[in-house]
């Protein structure tokens, strides 16, 4: 197997609505109110609505659990979600609370990516296993996104 880039992805996220400390962690959730992707193959918008689900367990790692409406500059709707794990380590708190971006590799930030399309340019994306590497911005998320293909 390896890695080949399918496109980079920046979401808008409004402010945090905590739930709080609940029995399993601590639960907030991030509207995405918008952004864009871009690579090779397709490009376009992050559409709304869209979030995330972060639960903090209390270990020092998030547990990410995202769905987001992306749309093809050629008008093709895509629903994409993915779940990983994202290391709150000291580099990364530093960073966030100085309100700076932090980078790739900074932290442990991956993901698992499905996605769904009916649109028939884009239904090969239905088929895609893919994984996604993120970091933070002051004002957004972004993620490098790659698809698992068979090869040397």
């Amino acid at each position: 197997m390896k890695l080949a880039h399918l496109f980079q992805l920046k979401a808008t996220v409004d402010a945090p609505t905590l739930i709080g400390p609940t029995p399993i962690g601590t639960r907030q959730i991030f509207a995405v109110s918008g952004g864009t992707f871009e690579g090779e193959r397709l490009s376009g918008v992050v559409l709304p609505p869209g979030g995330e689900w972060l639960l903090d367990a209390g270990d020092g790692f998030g547990q990410v659990d995202v769905r987001l409406m992306l749309r093809t500059n050629d008008d093709a709707p895509i629903y994409m979600r993915y779940s990983g794990l994202m290391d709150f380590n000291e580099t990364v708190q530093g960073k966030l609370a100085a309100g700076q971006s932090t980078e790739f590799g900074d932290n442990p930030f991956l993901t698992h990516v499905r996605f769904e399309c009916a649109d028939e340019r884009y239904a090969w994306l239905t088929r895609v296993i893919a994984v996604g590497e993120g970091r933070m911005h002051p004002d957004c998320v972004e993620y490098a996104i790659y698809e698992l293909v068979n090869g040397e």
